[in-house]
């Protein structure tokens, strides 16, 4: 029946084994979800990001989920089950209190008190009527710098509601906050919009990235990305780069800053520190 309505009005769904399988798994992984809550099962990762001389200027926060007895359990299997059942609140609110909690722990570190820290908001947490006053207090409570706070958003989330997305990142670009937009040149980019919201990063996703030496089309996307966030006066980073022929191709074009499995992979924070001096 929930299959039948999630597809649309008039339509027939047969029940299959297969099906009460997969609605046993969401169950169970729902459970699990409000267990890792309690118990505080979830880790933040850490993706350095750099300039073109290879310095460290800012990470990625990615969340992962330390089940007990199932190990690491990727975003992608347990991120859409939070958004349909709205633990991606709680979850999301986790994800900023440990991410300023680490801004200000490396405030003491001259290696590390420059880095900014990117976190990735969900389109229903943006929504939520009270995010700009939480995302305030938390920066108040643990006393951070929020010039090292970066959101990064997506183009789906920008596109609803503009009126109301521009007041609420205009509000915390207020405090000091800034604001990447995520996977840019995958959804519907409308220079109309991008001219009016208050962003500060454009990021290249990294499906463009990906053949970049050898796909003349990804290059000319690319090169168009570039050169409209130079026009609007906006910081450029790329992501999923792995080759440094990849990060040449990208320097010669005037992108600069870069993210991917070149610099480092997504490592807990010991190892993440560990890595800092190679860098």
């Amino acid at each position: 029946m929930y299959q039948a309505k999630k597809a649309g009005r008039s339509t027939l769904r047969f029940f299959d084994p297969a099906m009460q399988e997969a609605i046993q798994w969401r169950v169970t992984l729902e459970n699990d979800l409000r267990q890792a809550l309690e118990q505080q099962q979830f880790k933040l990762y850490y993706q350095v990001q750099v300039d073109f001389l290879h310095h460290a200027i800012g990470v990625e926060a990615l969340i992962r989920w330390i089940h007990p007895e199932r190990g690491l359990i990727s975003p992608f299997d347990f991120i859409p089950v939070a958004e349909e059942t709205g633990l991606i609140l709680p979850i999301g609110q986790w994800v900023l209190e440990a991410a300023c909690a680490q801004i200000k722990a490396w405030e003491q570190n001259e290696q590390t008190r420059h880095l900014t820290v990117s976190v990735n908001v969900s389109a229903k947490q943006f929504r939520q009527p009270d995010f700009v006053s939480t995302v305030k207090s938390i920066i108040a409570f643990y006393a951070i710098d929020p010039t090292l706070l970066k959101l990064e958003l997506t183009e789906s989330l920008l596109l609803d509601n503009i009126e109301d997305t521009i007041s609420t990142m205009n509000n915390l670009k207020e405090s000091g906050i800034v604001f990447s937009l995520d996977d840019f040149g995958t959804g519907y980019s409308s220079l109309q919009y991008l001219k009016r919201l208050p962003l500060y990063q454009l990021k290249i996703d990294q499906s463009f990235v990906r053949d970049i030496a050898a796909d003349n089309n990804d290059q000319m996307i690319i090169r168009t990305i570039i050169a409209m966030a130079h026009m609007l006066d906006l910081n450029v980073i790329a992501e999923g780069v792995e080759t440094m022929e990849q990060q040449q191709i990208l320097l010669s074009n005037g992108c600069t800053h870069y993210q991917g499995y070149l610099f480092g992979k997504p490592m807990p924070i010991e190892a993440f520190e560990a890595t800092l001096d190679r860098l």
